[in-house]
């Protein structure tokens, strides 16, 4: 990852009046790790953003939005960005909402996305298949869901999702894990 990321990181930090150890206490990372991250020394994986994310009560997408704003003509966020080493593409459906009580996002998953571990945070989530085949690892076991199939569990459960076909997943995902 690069400076732009933990200077992002950074300002939705100060901007939520949080400070490195109150993040640090709400993601389990260190005061070091989050200091080096937003000055660009170190990298985050998939799992590091979703859990400063959930800190920071914003949608992992939220750390890679345009300062622009990105309004498409219709007024929707565009929020396609990329962990491109993870093949994880986010897009915000709650751009515009300061402090919403749930995280609607539009996730796609690219063919083979097998990386990373699960990972537990605070609330709820559900899961909307819109196309391909989604895996869901909740508590150690595995649901296949396709399209138009959903799925609901704990966040505080052990959990990730994957894309073990040679297709594109697409799927919802509201979480509440805002920190409210």
């Amino acid at each position: 990852m690069n400076s732009s990321l933990g200077q992002k990181i950074k300002s939705i930090r100060k901007d939520k009046q949080k400070t490195l150890k109150q993040v640090a206490e709400q993601s389990g990372f260190s005061i070091s790790f989050l200091s080096q991250l937003e000055r660009g020394k170190t990298s985050a994986t998939l799992e590091s953003l979703k859990k400063i994310s959930v800190a920071l009560g914003v949608s992992p997408g939220h750390f890679f939005e345009e300062e622009n704003g990105g309004q498409a003509g219709d007024g929707n966020m565009i929020m396609a960005e990329r962990i491109a080493a993870y093949g994880v593409h986010y897009r915000n459906l709650a751009a515009g909402f300061s402090a919403p009580d749930f995280m609607p996002m539009q996730v796609t998953l690219e063919p083979g996305q097998n990386g990373g571990q699960p990972i537990t945070h605070a609330g709820q989530e559900f899961v909307y298949v819109l196309e391909g085949t989604l895996t869901v690892e909740v508590g150690g076991e595995l649901s296949i869901l396709t399209m138009g199939q959903s799925l609901f569990y704990d966040a505080g459960e052990s959990h990730y999702w994957y894309n073990r076909s040679s297709q594109r997943t697409v799927f919802l995902c509201i979480s509440s894990d805002t920190g409210k």
